[in-house]
C-alpha cells in the first residue's frame, strides 16, 4: 500500500512500474535531500509539475513560486532521448482512463508534499427577495474562475543538476513511454488555480421557479384571506354579542318618518275632525251653586248654539254660561230656550264674528252599521275625538225624572252608537262620514248608574245614545224663533204602572178628570180608557215609555195609525197629532 512512497530517512522508494490506470510512481529522492531528511522529519516537497510545452521541448522547468526560500530544489529528470519507435509503440498502448497526474501524489493517510490550500471562501450574505446578486470583486493577483490565467512571468534559469547515474536505477526505468510525448498533450491544469476566488454558492434553498412560485403566492394568499375570514367572523361574533346584550354603543338615534302633507282624505276620521273641530264649543256652566261641562255646535253665524238641557240647567236664570271656541277664544253667552222634555237647549253667543256652522245631516237615512264620529269635551278634555258605528235605531230612551214629579223627564228615540261618549260629550255632534251632524249626544248607558243624560261618571262601555238630528232641528227652530218647543200629543192619560206588554190607557186623568181628553185626538179616534195599545205605524210597543217615544218622534199634524187590545179583540184607528208647549 506504501509502494512508491517516501520512505525514512536514507531510504528510497520502492520503485513501481505505471499501472493500467496511467498513475505514476514518484521518483528516488536525491542523496542531498535524504541528508535533509533529517531536518525535514520525513516530510518532503514536490517540485511543480513541467508544462507540456516545456517537457516537449526540452526547456528547463520554471521555478516554484511556493517553494520555501532557501529549500533544496527537487531534482528534476532529464527528458530522455526521441525514440522513432515510440509513436508506433505509443499508439499501439491502450490510452489511461484519466490525464496523467503531474504531481505524482501519494495516496491519502501519510503525509505528502501537498499544494497549499486555497483561501478560506465565506458565503455571501443573502440579500433581500427580489434584489440582484452582485459577485465580489475577484481578490488581487487571481482571477475569476472560468478564466484563462495569466502567462507567468519568466522564471529565472534553474541551475544544471549533475547528470543522473547510468548505474543506478532510474524511478522510471520501467516505465512505458506517455503517449503524449510528442507534446500534443492537454494541459489539465491550465485552467486549475487554487488560489483564485471561488465562485459565489448558493447556501439558501434552491431556486424557485416562476410557476412554483406563483402556487406559493396564491397559496399564501388564499391562507391569508382565510385567516382573515376567521379573525372577521370571530371579532364580528364578539361585537353582534355585545352590541345583543347591551344595546349597542354610543348615541341611541332611533328612525323616524319624514314630514309628510297634513291634508287627509276627507271621509276619513281626521278629516271629518279637521272640517268639524272650528264649528265644536265647550260650555263652562255655573250657578245656584252648581256648574257642570258640557258641548255644544254652532248652528249659523248668528251665534246660535246647540246643546243638551242638562248641560245649562245648572245656570237657571242668572248663572254664567261661558263658551270656549276650538281657537282657544272664548265668549259669555245667554240662553235661547230649552226644553227638558227633548233635552235640548240654544245658547247665544254676541260680538263674535266668523263662526263657521256645522252642516245637519237627516237622521232618517241612517243606517246601522255606518260609521260615526263624536266630538267633545270629556272630563272638559276639549276637541277629544272619537268614532265607531251606528249600533242601533229608534232605540227608547228616557232620562231624568229628579224632580219626581215626571216634568223633568226626557223621552228620547235615540241612535244607539258605541262612539265612546263620557260625562262632558253631552250636546256634542255624532258626525257621518261627511262630517254632517246626524245626532246630539245625550246619554249613555254605564254598569252602575243605569241610563243618564250626563252618564254619571263612570265612563263610557260602547253605548251611547244620541238625539236624532231631525227631532233636534225642530226643536230649535222652535226654541230659536219662540223660544219653546211644541210636543205632538194624543189626549190621553196612560197608566205607567202597567207590566204586561203595551201601553195601556189608564182609569183616569192626572188631574182627576177622564183619562181621555174630550175633543182631543184619542177622543176623535174612539179611545177608551182601558184600551192597551201595542203598535204604532206597524212597529210594536211595550211599554208606556216607548209610546211616548215613538210619538215626540213625530211633529204635530201628522197622522198616526194605532193598534189596540179591548176585551180581547184587536182593533186599528187614525189619528192625527195634537199640539202642547213644553216648559
Amino acid at each position: 500500500m506504501n509502494e512508491g512512497k517516501p520512505g525514512p530517512p536514507g531510504e528510497g522508494p520502492t520503485a513501481r512500474p505505471e499501472g493500467p490506470d496511467g498513475d505514476f510512481e514518484l521518483a528516488r529522492p536525491g542523496q542531498g535531500r535524504a541528508d535533509a531528511g533529517d531536518e525535514h522529519e520525513g516530510d518532503y516537497e514536490l517540485d511543480r509539475p513541467l508544462r507540456a510545452e516545456a517537457v516537449s521541448a526540452g526547456t528547463p522547468p520554471a521555478p516554484d513560486p511556493s517553494r520555501t526560500p532557501g529549500a533544496p530544489e527537487a531534482p528534476v529528470a532529464s527528458a530522455a532521448p526521441a525514440d522513432p519507435a515510440a509513436p508506433a509503440a505509443e499508439a499501439e498502448r491502450p490510452r489511461p482512463l484519466h490525464d496523467p497526474d503531474p504531481y505524482s501524489t501519494p495516496p491519502y493517510g501519510e503525509p505528502g508534499p501537498w499544494a497549499p490550500a486555497p483561501p478560506v471562501q465565506h458565503p455571501a450574505a443573502t440579500p433581500a427577495h427580489g434584489m440582484a446578486i452582485t459577485a465580489p470583486p475577484p481578490a488581487q493577483g487571481t482571477v475569476p474562475h472560468g478564466t484563462p490565467p495569466a502567462p507567468a512571468p519568466a522564471a529565472p534559469p534553474v541551475p544544471a543538476q549533475a547528470p543522473p547515474d547510468p548505474s543506478a536505477p532510474s524511478a522510471h526505468a520501467d516505465a512505458p513511454a506517455s503517449p503524449y510525448a510528442d507534446g500534443t498533450a492537454p494541459d489539465p491544469w491550465r485552467r486549475y488555480d487554487p488560489w483564485a476566488a471561488a465562485p459565489l454558492q448558493q447556501t439558501g434553498p434552491p431556486a424557485v421557479g416562476e410557476k412554483r412560485r406563483r402556487r406559493r403566492t396564491r397559496r399564501a394568499l388564499l391562507g391569508a384571506v382565510l385567516v382573515f375570514a376567521l379573525v372577521c367572523g370571530g371579532v364580528g361574533g364578539i361585537v353582534g354579542a355585545y352590541l345583543e346584550r347591551n344595546g349597542g354603543v354610543g348615541t341611541v338615534e332611533l328612525p323616524q318618518a319624514g314630514e309628510e302633507p297634513s291634508e287627509r282624505a276627507p271621509g276619513s276620521v281626521a278629516g271629518i275632525a279637521a272640517q268639524a273641530l272650528p264649528s265644536v264649543v265647550t260650555l263652562h256652566v255655573s250657578g245656584s251653586g252648581e256648574g257642570g261641562t258640557g258641548t255644544g255646535f254652532v248652528l249659523d253665524t248668528r251665534g246660535h248654539i246647540l246643546t243638551n238641557d242638562h248641560v245649562v240647567e245648572p245656570a237657571g236664570d242668572d248663572g254664567e254660561i261661558t263658551v270656549t271656541f276650538h281657537s282657544g277664544d272664548t265668549a259669555e253667552a245667554a240662553v235661547v230656550g230649552r226644553d227638558s222634555g227633548y233635552d235640548l237647549a240654544v245658547v247665544k253667543v254676541k260680538g263674535v264674528r266668523g263662526l263657521t256652522p256645522l252642516p245637519l245631516g237627516n237622521s232618517d237615512n241612517v243606517q246601522v252599521g255606518d260609521p260615526v264620529v263624536a266630538i267633545g269635551a270629556p272630563f272638559d278634555l276639549a276637541g277629544t275625538v272619537t268614532s265607531g258605528i251606528i249600533s242601533a235605531k229608534e232605540r227608547p230612551i228616557t232620562a231624568g225624572g229628579e224632580k219626581g214629579d215626571g216634568s223633568d223627564v226626557s223621552y228620547v228615540d235615540a241612535l244607539q252608537t258605541d262612539a265612546p261618549i263620557n260625562p262632558g260629550n253631552s250636546g256634542g255632534p255624532l258626525l257621518d262620514a261627511r262630517a254632517r251632524v246626524i245626532g246630539i249626544n245625550s246619554a249613555i248607558r254605564s254598569a252602575d248608574s243605569g241610563t243618564d243624560l250626563d252618564g254619571g261618571r263612570a265612563g263610557s262601555i260602547g253605548l251611547g245614545f244620541a238625539i236624532p238630528i231631525n227631532q233636534g232641528k225642530r226643536v230649535a227652530e222652535e226654541l230659536i224663533n219662540t223660544g219653546r218647543a211644541t210636543h205632538p200629543v194624543i189626549g190621553i192619560t196612560l197608566d205607567m204602572g202597567y207590566t204586561g206588554d203595551g201601553a195601556r190607557v189608564g182609569t183616569k186623568g192626572s188631574d182627576g178628570g177622564p183619562p181621555v181628553s174630550t175633543g182631543g185626538p184619542g177622543d176623535r179616534a174612539g179611545i177608551r180608557a182601558g184600551d192597551v195599545i201595542t203598535e204604532v205605524d206597524g212597529r210594536r210597543v211595550h211599554s208606556g215609555e216607548e209610546l211616548i217615544v215613538k210619538i215626540r218622534a213625530h211633529r204635530p199634524g201628522d197622522r198616526l195609525e194605532l193598534t189596540l187590545e179591548r176585551d180581547g179583540e184587536e182593533r186599528k184607528v187614525s189619528l192625527v197629532l195634537g199640539s202642547s208647549e213644553g216648559d
